[in-house]
């Protein structure tokens, strides 16, 4: 048995995440890689009619669910791939896949994000491998 705390986070302390143009993330909390904990989570809000630059989340394996307005990725050979999730949806993007984040609706979108790995959270790219 653990003899760990539960801890709080409240969401008017989160913190400025790491950033990727066109998006802004908040941290609610990071693991303790010293301990070999991977678990990061947190907040993405997206503009209306903004996109995101292309990037990936290294050994994280990523959860999405969408709280407001609505989320597309695009990922895949030349980033011809894509899928929408609304409201109540999850989104998962596994480690190393390269994408990114628009929002095509006129309401700012909200997301909330959990990854689980090691390593940085995220790694700007130029772009996908070509189709």
């Amino acid at each position: 048995m653990s003899s760990e705390p539960v801890e709080v986070f409240r969401g008017d302390e989160l913190t400025e995440g790491d950033p990727t143009p066109g998006m802004r993330r908040q941290v609610a909390f990071e693991g303790r890689r010293e301990e070999g904990r991977g678990l990061w989570a947190g907040l993405v809000h997206t503009e209306p009619g903004a996109s995101s630059g292309w990037h990936h989340h290294g050994d994280h394996e990523t959860s999405l669910y969408v709280v407001r307005g609505a989320m597309r990725l695009e990922f895949g050979p030349g980033g011809a791939d894509a899928v929408e999730a609304g409201p109540g949806d999850f989104l998962r993007v596994p480690p190393h896949t390269v994408h990114r984040e628009s929002n095509p609706t006129a309401e700012r979108s909200t997301a909330v994000i959990g990854r689980a790995g090691d390593g940085p959270p995220t790694v700007n790219v130029d772009g996908p491998d070509p189709a």
